[in-house]
């Protein structure tokens, strides 16, 4: 699932395979970008902000940046120059960046922009504080979602404007471990604070591994509390979690541990 965690790992993978290099050759495979070459320019920086890869470059004095984002099945694998790539089909091959000592393949990427690096603040300065980055600010994080208190607390953290890098599985993670139903009106949540700090806490305890827990737990079927097993037993109270859309995304939560507010008493007549 590639949420904040996975972005940050898949730039050190590329950090590793490319940085310090002069790309010997490229393939941009979307169409704004199928006629760029950029054979010659130097791979300066790989960094993640939330969601977003960025791949900073560099040639003669000027600075240019790779832009991708994973969304929900988008991944980047990097290979020795002379093995056989694998991985998600051909025809999902969106990038292609070769140097001396690497091959970097982009798989299903939904969103490949190239830009002058200056542009960055103005293209991405609408993210909140980055849950795995220098700028992390959980005051900041806590004053954005404040700021929409009719919103639910399930889609105030999926929001990339109140803070970068939660996704479905740490949003249901966290809300489970807070005790909150999914649906609860942010200006109902008692202590906002310490759901931003979980949620962040959760993100940077997966950080330098690929296997995402969140119950400290590394083996199969017993990495999270309830994303992922609608219908199975909760592990503290042994309630069938449930699994519902919530816009258009998906939620999981124990509906004993994270009961809705009891429906208001109609007056009696």
């Amino acid at each position: 699932m590639p949420e904040g965690d996975t972005v940050w790992n898949t730039a050190r993978v590329l950090e590793r395979g490319l940085v310090g290099d002069v790309l010997t050759g490229s393939e941009l495979r979307v169409p704004q970008l199928a006629t760029t070459d950029l054979t010659g320019w130097r791979v300066a920086e790989s960094a993640s902000r939330g969601k977003h890869l960025l791949l900073r470059l560099e040639h003669g004095g000027e600075r240019r940046t790779l832009h991708s984002h994973l969304r929900m099945d988008g991944s980047w694998r990097v290979f020795a120059p002379q093995a056989r790539w694998s991985g998600p089909p051909a025809h999902q091959i969106r990038v292609v960046l070769r140097t001396a000592r690497s091959v970097a393949i982009g798989y299903h990427l939904h969103e490949v922009a190239l830009f002058p690096s200056a542009d960055e603040p103005a293209r991405l300065g609408h993210l909140g504080p980055d849950l795995l980055g220098d700028d992390w600010d959980p005051d900041e994080a806590v004053r954005r979602i404040a700021a929409s208190p009719e919103i639910t607390i399930a889609e105030a953290l999926l929001d990339q404007r109140n803070l970068a890098g939660v996704g479905n599985l740490y949003k249901s993670e966290t809300l489970f471990l807070r005790g909150l139903w999914p649906w609860t009106p942010v200006a109902a949540v008692s202590d906002p604070a310490a759901t931003v700090r979980l949620a962040q806490r959760l993100v940077a305890a997966n950080r330098g591994r690929w296997t995402q827990t969140t119950t400290g737990s590394l083996r199969r079927g017993e990495t999270t509390y309830v994303y992922g097993r609608r219908a199975h037993p909760c592990r503290r109270c042994g309630a069938p979690i449930q699994k519902a859309e919530q816009g258009e995304r998906v939620t999981y939560w124990c509906p004993r541990c994270q009961p809705a507010p009891p429906a208001p008493q109609q007056p009696a007549h």
